[in-house]
């Protein structure tokens, strides 16, 4: 009796901080945290950054919208507080209610933030795009389109800023005063502007993408080739620009598409914004850079029961590892087709080299490893290996979620 009680304690593992709509995140590797709270060092160290802490709400009348500074200036402050740096990097958080203390304001209701912080490429950008669209769509927001842009690394940001400020000062005698008035105070809130005289001025102004570096260039088509190989709808919308103060690479956000899936405000509107804000650890003059990339779920409100706290969740049967670029396009996909079958895994998507992998693999001691190469990537297939006995069987990517929820069943009967 003791021993099937043992048995069935294995199957759980206890979380604080999680809510229904949460255990989507745990899916993807993320961990419930404990938000932190916004203290008056953070809003010091946010004060010259916060008049251009927006992203323009171009689909409904909410004019714009804040990008919260303060709250990424506090969630930097936990890192270097708890030594996460110490951790395996990157760490990915999940926070189910927004920094306690903002004192700005809103249309939309803050409903959630993911946030991968250390190392990262593009596989965190993706990680968050496909970590809310899940989210969005247990919420019943199921026809949604990902805007993108980038604005490349400082370098590109300052040549792209040269770039705007010539351009509009050959224009400044045609522009209208309030436009004039704009440009005087930052070239960026003119081209930010949805005037009409505005929008006509910026018809031909310059776009940040024509300035990225190579290194900037690749991140973002690394980032288009994820969203393609997980069908995911896209476009580019150059209007996007975040906080060049200390937002860096990509700006995103995703986008209702559809007014009858949702009673939900209907109509086209955004449901979530992401940045990256690599330039953001060096602003605060910390130690070591950190890089960064979040996003935050704006929705106006939820479905009671996906709020609910959660105190346990299955525990992973398997964890899982992709070695080259091609599984790691695919390991997406994988894990989307694990979770609607309610098989967790151990992941490290997020982490570029195979010995953090592996460690993540022998940390957790899980009884099966998911393995997904260049070959197997290929030809849409996975190793699943077993560790007591090393055996192992190649399982097409479609048959992977009913094999291992066989596997599981069979393992929890032992």
């Amino acid at each position: 009796m003791a021993s099937n009680q043992n048995k069935s304690n294995q199957k759980f593992v206890t979380h604080n901080h999680l809510d229904k709509i949460g255990e989507v995140a745990v899916y993807y590797g993320f961990t419930p945290t404990k938000s932190p709270c916004i203290i008056k060092s953070d809003m010091d160290a946010a004060k010259d950054i916060l008049e251009s802490d927006y992203i323009d709400d171009e689909t409904e009348k909410h004019g714009r919208l804040p990008l919260h500074a303060e709250e990424k200036i506090s969630v930097m402050r936990m890192y270097q507080e708890l030594e996460m740096y110490s951790m395996s990097q990157p760490v990915m958080l999940y926070f189910k209610d927004p920094c306690r203390g903002t004192q700005r304001k809103t249309a939309y209701a803050r409903y959630a933030d993911l946030e991968i912080l250390g190392p990262s490429g593009s596989i965190a950008e993706a990680t968050l795009i496909q970590t809310a669209r899940a989210m969005l769509g247990e919420e019943g927001y199921t026809n949604t389109v990902v805007e993108i842009n980038s604005v490349g690394d400082r370098d590109s940001i300052n040549r792209f800023t040269r770039e705007l400020t010539s351009y509009y000062r050959k224009l400044i005698n045609d522009m209208t005063p309030e436009c004039r008035q704009l440009f005087k105070h930052d070239p960026f809130e003119l081209l930010a502007s949805k005037t009409p005289a505005a929008i006509e001025l910026n018809a031909g102004a310059p776009k940040s993408m024509d300035f990225l570096s190579e290194s900037s260039r690749r991140h973002l088509e690394e980032i288009l080739e994820y969203m393609e190989t997980l069908n995911i709808p896209y476009a580019i919308n150059n209007g996007l620009m975040g906080n060049r103060k200390y937002c860096t690479e990509t700006v995103f956000a995703i986008i209702n598409n559809d007014n009858t899936a949702t009673k939900k405000g209907g109509n086209r509107h955004i449901l979530a914004i992401g940045v990256r804000y690599n330039g953001l650890a060096k602003r605060l003059n910390m130690k070591k850079d950190v890089p960064g990339v979040g996003i935050s779920l704006l929705i106006n409100e939820g479905k009671n029961n996906l709020r609910k706290s959660v105190l346990k969740v299955k525990r992973p049967i398997a964890s899982f590892v992709q070695l080259g670029v091609e599984s790691k396009q695919l390991s997406l996909e994988v894990i989307e087709r694990l979770r609607q079958a309610k098989i967790p895994l151990y992941l490290s998507l997020a982490k570029d080299r195979l010995g953090a992998q592996v460690s993540n693999v022998e940390r957790h001691h899980t009884p099966y490893v998911i393995v997904i190469g260049k070959k197997e990537a290929v030809e849409r297939t996975a190793i699943v290996r077993e560790n007591e006995t090393h055996s192992q069987n190649i399982v097409s990517i479609d048959d992977l979620p009913k094999y291992m929820k066989k596997i599981e069943s069979q393992h929890y009967k032992k």
